[in-house]
């Protein structure tokens, strides 16, 4: 989904990489350079807040920016995720333009290519 939604916008995109849970998401993240992650809270094997909190405790990966894309929106899970680190929460159903919104703000200069 997020192949296409970055194609529609415009978004430059060299690797992109996809995992099932957080535990690949981590296998992946320590085996290859990332820029930006996106990851869903629910998830099987290791959801996505103890995958962020993981990455935290890395001195190499709480250096890369999380987005969040939840259908969970509450006030308190946001606030609870931001505590965390995360540089930006997506609620689901979301628009390709605000994906792009959110993308140029954490790594900015979209709008210069």
């Amino acid at each position: 989904m997020f192949s296409k939604t970055f194609k529609l916008v415009g978004i430059p995109v060299g690797e992109l990489y996809q995992a099932a849970n957080g535990k690949e998401a981590l296998e992946i993240l320590n085996e290859n350079r990332v820029d930006l992650v996106f990851s869903d809270i629910n998830m099987p094997v290791m959801g996505g807040v103890e995958m962020i909190e993981k990455m935290s405790d890395d001195g190499l990966l709480k250096t890369i920016p999380v987005v969040v894309v939840s259908t969970e929106g509450s006030t308190t899970r946001i606030e609870q995720l931001k505590s965390k680190g995360i540089s930006a929460y997506i609620r689901k159903p979301f628009t390709p333009e605000l994906v792009r919104k959110v993308v140029d703000d954490i790594v900015g200069g979209l709008d210069e290519s």
